[in-house]
């Protein structure tokens, strides 16, 4: 049976990756952190029981430690698999500390990159990058370029493309592909996430401004914003990672049709108040204001929020739309199904689990 091996579990896309997985008959195994082990039994517990899988083997590990913290019996099972190898242990948090992303994005990888390489029936190694390595590059960035940009907007921008040029030595070595996802929604259809991040912090504002007597748009943007729902994530990188076309390849998992910036937050500040923006407030006022650790709070927003409405990029998709051509694999409209993801957000807001900590 082919194996699916898992780092990120019981993240949210690692999660749902191995229910669509598991949908397909094959074997599941995960490389979890020994404190998240207990919600992990749980999640496994939950996808068996929903897809009939066998059971799910959880191996306690770090990918930040040398070996992954792995047991001698657990490495040895790894080595007499055939597996494919999913890496999506990582900080994605946009306000991360840089200490704490270089020793989870840069050394695990390496770690993971070590443990791949001595896997002799490996198939595939699947690895989660990120559209945003491009930091402050602008104009149209392509899927075959990794260039170091004159400046990043965060940690967890640099971090990633550091893990990246990693990947991308050690594809000379093993069959790899590199997913490069855009921003993360919930799933199209029912609007279902595990956090209220990225895009969610625009309904979080929005959320807490809605009795004032208008809510004014922010700066002014040409830009467009690229958000992409889980689900599309999870049936591409699936496909890819038995395509035999995709090895080797790096692809924008991203909308290659993405709405520009105010006429997302437009359709959102209409669909949570009724209503649409009035009025502008500066970038740089509302910059000003989110240095107050308690107006962020308050407004549920990062700072770091602010560098992505007006940065004038956009991701070509020649790769993906190539690779997943015949497959009828898209990304579902942002607009037209952000009913399901505001429907979503009304209901769960008051539950504190689904909430990002603001630094």
């Amino acid at each position: 049976m082919k194996m699916m091996v898992f780092t990120g579990f019981p993240g949210f896309i690692a999660t749902r990756l191995m229910e669509s997985c598991a949908q397909k008959g094959w074997g599941l195994a995960a490389i979890v952190l020994p404190s998240e082990m207990e919600k992990a039994q749980k999640q496994a517990i939950s996808i068996e029981e929903k897809t009939g899988s066998v059971p799910i083997r959880l191996l306690p590990g770090d990918i930040t430690a040398e070996g992954l913290a792995l047991s001698r019996e657990d490495r040895s099972w790894l080595g007499k698999q055939q597996l494919v190898l999913w890496h999506l242990a990582a900080i994605y948090d946009l306000a991360v500390p840089e200490d704490i992303a270089k020793k989870v994005n840069i050394l695990g990888t390496q770690n993971v990159n070590d443990l791949v390489k001595t896997l002799d029936q490996l198939e595939r190694y699947m690895y989660f990058s990120t559209a945003y390595v491009a930091g402050k590059r602008e104009g149209l960035l392509l899927e075959d370029e990794l260039i170091r940009p004159q400046a990043f907007k965060n940690h967890y921008e640099e971090t990633k493309f550091e893990a990246e040029l990693l990947v991308q030595q050690v594809k000379q070595q093993v069959p790899t592909t590199i997913i490069r996802p855009g921003i993360v929604r919930g799933h199209s259809a029912s609007g279902e996430t595990s956090k209220f991040d990225g895009p969610y912090f625009f309904l979080n504002m929005i959320d807490r401004m809605k009795h004032l007597p208008a809510i004014p748009y922010i700066g002014r943007s040409h830009s467009t914003i690229n958000v992409v729902p889980v689900d599309y994530i999870l049936e591409a990188s699936v496909y890819l990672s038995g395509l035999e076309q995709a090895e080797s390849a790096t692809v924008h998992l991203t909308d290659p049709n993405p709405h520009p910036v105010e006429e997302v937050y437009r359709a959102m500040v209409h669909e949570m108040t009724g209503k649409y923006p009035k009025g502008r407030i500066p970038k740089k006022l509302a910059a000003l204001s989110m240095k107050v650790p308690a107006i962020r709070k308050y407004l549920g927003v990062e700072a770091e929020t602010l560098d992505y409405m007006d940065w004038p990029a956009q991701f070509d998709t020649q790769n993906a739309q190539s690779l997943l051509a015949g497959s009828d694999i898209r990304p579902a409209d942002f607009l037209e199904t952000m009913p399901a993801m505001v429907a979503f957000y009304n209901e769960h807001k008051g539950e504190q689990k689904y909430h990002v900590t603001i630094a």
